[in-house]
């Protein structure tokens, strides 16, 4: 016999596929959503089946309108996901080209790439909307970040600096009796030093980060959080930092920081991609191979020759700096890359990752110290 509860249930499982399936699925109205559920409907038909006349066309009020229901019916996750795949599958450009309908989208880091993509193409009227749609997402990204990687890398510099196997003039005796305290014999009424605990190294160098940010359009997303990154590098006194994009040219970006902003409308998303090129500028910059630590954020879609590429990698690697291949900075999941490269970069013992934002910090931190 069912239940109230379980006929409830089917409701819900019923309510939910129909939603998802849209209204090719359920051609005789046999389960038509009302209410707020209609509303929803509506939004996603003008989407995903944008053929139909519920699309959304090419008129500013419809676009306008939609993206004011769809901030209506889901949360700020979906509405981001939604406005992505409006850009893709209908090809809006006017929501980025036109002030009005900027100022009603949610801004992420995907809609900033975009927006860093097509700033040449931008009227007038829309740069200074665009801008401040970019400031206002790269704040939030480095409000979230900067302390962490602030931490992360003054932690792990004091890690490094401390010395476990002191010279007797050089014992830290302060620290060696807090550390072994748990040793301390009452019968003696002393303390083993079992832990020898020694003063700072002296390992004040200056450290040395070259970012190598890959600015091909594939690479949108990871070069926003590489510029801010770099940017709060820069503000560290114990960090030497250079960032340089790169397709088939390469830019020295470091004279924008720390201004984030100005970094990223400094970048020209597209175009092909010469990592080789790139690699043979970073050997210009690697006075301190010791104390370097070279960062190669690309998905390694090489469009110069693979061979002087991995040449560069080589002689880089040889010259003692920490080579550090990332095949992406952020939290799409999985990228797509150059599996060809990528296995000769893991033969020479570099082995390419992505890499989360959030994991970043760490990773930089160890990097130079670890």
């Amino acid at each position: 016999m069912q239940t109230r509860a379980d006929d409830t249930s089917g409701n819900q499982a019923l309510r939910k596929w129909r939603l998802i399936l849209g209204r090719e699925a359920d051609p005789d109205g046999q389960a038509e959503p009302s209410g707020s559920d209609a509303g929803m409907d509506d939004t996603l038909e003008a989407l995903y089946n944008s053929d139909r006349k519920a699309g959304l066309g090419s008129s500013s009020p419809n676009v306008n309108r939609w993206l004011g229901d769809i901030r209506k019916y889901f949360p700020t996750e979906v509405v981001q996901l939604l406005q992505r795949d409006a850009l893709d599958r209908l090809g809006l450009e006017q929501m980025l080209l036109e002030p009005e309908l900027l100022e009603t989208i949610e801004a992420d880091v995907h809609l900033v790439g975009t927006l860093l993509s097509l700033k040449n193409l931008l009227p007038e009227r829309s740069k200074e909307t665009a801008r401040m749609v970019v400031e206002k997402v790269v704040k939030e990204i480095e409000k979230k970040l900067r302390q962490p990687l602030e931490q992360a890398v003054r932690g792990q510099m004091r890690k490094a600096a401390r010395n476990r196997r002191p010279r007797h003039e050089d014992i830290d005796w302060h620290q060696t009796i807090r550390v072994n305290l748990k040793h301390y014999q009452p019968e003696h009424r002393t303390v083993l030093p079992v832990e020898l605990r020694g003063k700072n190294r002296n390992r004040r160098s200056l450290k040395h980060v070259i970012l190598l940010v890959d600015q091909s359009g594939s690479m949108a997303s990871s070069v926003v959080y590489a510029g801010v990154f770099s940017c709060i590098l820069a503000s560290l006194p114990s960090v030497k930092t250079h960032v340089v994009a790169f397709d088939t040219s390469v830019v020295d970006l470091t004279e924008t920081l720390p201004d984030p902003i100005e970094l990223l409308f400094a970048l020209q998303l597209g175009g092909g991609t010469d990592i080789g090129r790139a690699l043979q500028y970073a050997e210009g910059l690697n006075g301190t191979p010791r104390d370097t630590v070279l960062i190669l954020i690309s998905d390694l879609f090489e469009g110069g020759s693979i061979a002087k590429m991995m040449q560069s990698v080589q002689r880089l690697v040889n010259s003692g700096l920490k080579f550090v291949p990332l095949l992406a900075l952020s939290d799409e999941g999985a990228p797509a890359y150059d599996q060809e490269v990528a296995g000769y970069l893991t033969e020479m013992g570099l082995e390419p990752f992505a890499c989360t934002p959030e994991a970043f910090p760490d990773l930089l931190a160890r990097a130079l110290y670890g």
